[in-house]
């Protein structure tokens, strides 16, 4: 049986100063190709599994594993030759061209002396094309559009050349229209190229549209897990979120779509969950 690009077996995770762990015993299995959505309320630790996912936290228990391999075994060149990660707060302390930024992604690949190569500079035009910013090469990033900076943040991470892509919270700063059209090109990719995709998202209806799994926490736990149209009820959102909610169908794709209708009766919601402050997105 062929291992899955990413799984985390048995995490058990405690924020620093919390009173009881976040996660206790979570699994998860990811297989090439999936284009996962992780939601839940704020607390239910969406952005704290993105970040055990890609390494950037440890676990207290359980490990994590990169096509069957302990992530934390993985020198950091060849984990970033797998697997990329865009995160919300991506920023510069320069202002690097666009086609300086996708050819940071090109670090994995570098050979001695660090020397980008022909061949690393149509990796990252390459980039650059899929996430529509061919021409933009020599525009300083400074002078995008909140959209067009995060497509460049994309171009540099597809630059590696990963199977598999995590993204945190990726339309949180854009409109809707650039919202919409980054989750175009993710879908693209992910369905042209076969590469893997996970993002975090608080956006219900973007998630739902784009993502063929989702992946619904609660407080630390996974409440759900599948289709959108299994995942995404009224029963479950008030449960988790403490909202009376109405779930159409789009007549264009026949994704779930959200109506909010008020908070559950007798239902604290989120807020009274009981989790620690700052417990984990």
């Amino acid at each position: 049986m062929t291992a899955p690009l990413l799984e985390a077996r048995d995490l058990v995770f405690r924020h620093h100063g919390a009173a009881a762990p976040l996660f206790q015993g979570l699994s998860i299995a990811i297989p090439q190709g999936t284009f996962a959505g992780i939601i839940g309320p704020n607390g239910s630790g969406k952005t704290t599994l993105l970040r055990l996912l890609a390494g950037l936290l440890r676990p207290g228990a359980g490990g994590v594993y990169l096509d069957g391999s302990p992530l934390d075994t993985l020198a950091p060149r060849a984990r970033a030759q797998t697997l990329a990660v865009v995160l919300q707060e991506a920023s510069l302390l320069f202002n690097f061209s666009v086609l300086e930024i996708a050819l940071m992604g090109r670090a994995p690949h570098l050979g001695l002396f660090g020397l980008e190569q022909a061949a690393d500079f149509a990796a990252a035009r390459k980039a650059l094309a899929e996430v529509d910013l061919r021409g933009c090469e020599d525009r300083p990033v400074q002078e995008l559009s909140s959209g067009e900076r995060q497509r460049a943040f994309l171009a540099r991470a597809l630059a590696q050349e990963p199977r598999g892509i995590l993204l945190d919270e990726p339309t949180a700063f854009l409109d809707l229209g650039h919202g919409l059209a980054l989750y175009e090109i993710l879908r693209r990719l992910n369905r042209d190229r076969g590469l893997t995709v996970v993002t975090v998202s608080h956006d219900l209806g973007l998630a739902a549209r784009y993502a063929t799994r989702l992946v619904l926490l609660d407080r630390g736990r996974i409440a759900a897990d599948g289709p959108p149209d299994e995942v995404v009820t009224p029963a479950r959102l008030r449960d988790v979120y403490g909202t009376e909610a109405e779930v159409l169908r789009d007549p264009a794709t026949g994704a779930p779509v959200v109506l909010a209708r008020g908070p559950a009766l007798g239902a604290g919601g989120p807020a009274a969950s009981g989790d620690a402050a700052g417990a984990g997105r």
